[in-house]
């Protein structure tokens, strides 16, 4: 690599910048800068009574991020046709913040019906008191609200410890239990509000980086991404045919070759989403993309370590004799094992067309979640590959490691079936964030929040610095070993 082609590279760089911040806040949008909070709603237990134009019932909610957009309540109808309307009220003190009618006799018997405030309501204190009256009904023409003091778990009901605070309140008497509510709210993000500063800041670094690269090479200083560049320039082709022969190895004297790949993820899928949605009865919302996305993010992580493993061993007779940087053995594995990523993605997308998900401009952000999963499986190979060497039973934990991890890791149940006071831990699995980062925006179709970016970050390059210096500190020994 010469000066000019570094300054060409710079430019390239620069550009390629300013385009992804324009891209990624178009794409990104509201997610950039608010994040909407639901409240889980407690199990229907039982109705409160008749609300007649002598009842008041007012309980305290809970408003995280200060803004109010909506409200869910159950409602029933004493299954008869009522009429009149149901006034409900957001106060804070005496101060009416909101209030929103419900026409009566548009509300079906035993079921959950929406309050949306528009424009959204603040709350000074993230607290408020809930007010609902029914002005106009009279015993015989009157529905009623359900209230409960329980919580559906993915196995039982479990009681909720509720505070005289929490209770809900008929005409001034506390009831047994509190309304069956979900509050609906939404809370500002910083990184939206000044999303242009950092993005500016972001574009000076990479510039000054540049610059010093520049100034580094006119001096003759062996630059890391320099050498790192000058490296894949001069083994290109060797790493172009250890990819190749990695690829063509997986489907030697198969019949079907590389339709494994698509044919793989889709079996697999196959058979857990009948064990798990019709034994088990999954209520995951569109769960064959939710299976199958963790399948494929999965599968590639196990294979891209699993061959990763013996990619130094694999090649003593290459390292012997041939000077190669090591780290180019471990990489082209996972490089390897990326073209069948690639390819069961197709499957994938088949499933997004079938189910009819929705196909939104955030898949455009597919690649900053590949990235973060090549990231993981290459530092987890690289830290692989350097223990085989030294100690060839690592081959057979990993084996016993990965199968823990597959079960670690939500991919055909809900992380909703974790206990609270575990989920700290269970949020130390990188797999946990990136899968989770990925269902996102297939699933939901938007942006991730800020904070997911972060954590995806965080979780694959952290591994992949750890292996990446454990594997060059023992390098040097491998000839020894192997």
């Amino acid at each position: 690599m010469n000066i000019k082609s570094l300054k060409k590279g710079c430019c390239i760089a620069l550009s390629v910048y300013i385009v992804l911040a324009l891209v990624f806040y178009w794409i990104g949008g509201d997610q950039l800068h608010y994040r909407d909070v639901e409240t889980d709603m407690l199990s229907a237990g039982a109705p409160i009574g008749e609300i007649t134009k002598d009842t008041v019932i007012t309980q305290q909610i809970e408003v995280e991020g200060g803004q109010l957009t909506g409200l869910t309540l159950i409602g029933a109808t004493y299954a008869r046709q009522n009429t009149g309307t149901l006034q409900i009220a957001v106060q804070d003190g005496d101060t009416v913040l909101a209030e929103q009618f419900v026409d009566i006799a548009a509300m079906a018997d035993s079921s959950e019906f929406d309050i949306t405030f528009d424009p959204i309501v603040s709350i000074p204190s993230d607290k408020a008191e809930l007010k609902i009256t029914a002005p106009e009904s009279v015993e015989g023409n009157a529905v009623t609200l359900y209230v409960g003091n329980s919580m559906s778990t993915a196995r039982n009901q479990v009681e909720v410890s509720l505070s005289d605070e929490e209770h809900v309140y008929m005409n001034g008497v506390m009831q047994d239990g509190a309304l069956c509510v979900q509050v609906h709210s939404r809370e500002n993000l910083w990184f939206g509000a000044y999303y242009w500063y950092i993005a500016l800041a972001g574009l000076l670094a990479v510039a000054l980086y540049c610059m010093y690269l520049v100034a580094g090479m006119q001096r003759g200083k062996r630059l890391l991404v320099i050498n790192l560049c000058a490296a894949f320039t001069r083994y290109r082709y060797l790493m172009k045919q250890l990819v190749s022969r990695d690829f063509k190895t997986k489907y030697k004297r198969s019949v079907l070759g590389v339709l494994w790949s698509f044919l793989n993820p889709l079996l697999t899928m196959m058979v857990q989403y009948i064990v798990f949605s019709t034994l088990f009865k999954s209520d995951i919302p569109n769960f064959s993309v939710y299976l199958l996305t963790g399948i494929v993010c999965f599968s590639f992580f196990s294979e891209a370590t699993t061959m990763s493993l013996t990619s130094i061993v694999g090649n003593a007779s290459l390292i012997t004799k041939v000077y190669v940087p090591k780290y180019i053995y471990p990489l082209t594995r996972v490089m390897s094992s990326t073209i069948n990523f690639g390819l069961s993605l197709i499957p994938l997308l088949f499933v997004l067309l079938i189910t009819r998900t929705p196909i939104r401009p955030a898949i455009l952000l597919l690649p900053f979640g590949v990235g973060c999963l090549f990231a993981l499986a290459l530092g987890v190979g690289m830290l692989l590959a350097a223990a085989m060497v030294f100690f060839r039973d690592t081959q057979f934990l990993w084996g016993v490691v990965s199968m823990l991890w597959m079960y670690a890791t939500p991919i055909f149940y809900p992380e909703s079936i974790i206990p609270s006071n575990f989920m700290v831990i269970y949020k130390m699995n990188p797999l946990y964030h990136i899968i989770r980062f990925i269902r996102i925006i297939l699933i939901d179709g938007i942006s991730p929040e800020p904070k997911a970016y972060a954590l995806a970050l965080l979780v694959s390059f952290v591994p992949l610095l750890i292996g990446a210096t454990v594997f060059k500190k023992t390098q040097d020994r491998f000839v020894l070993n192997i």
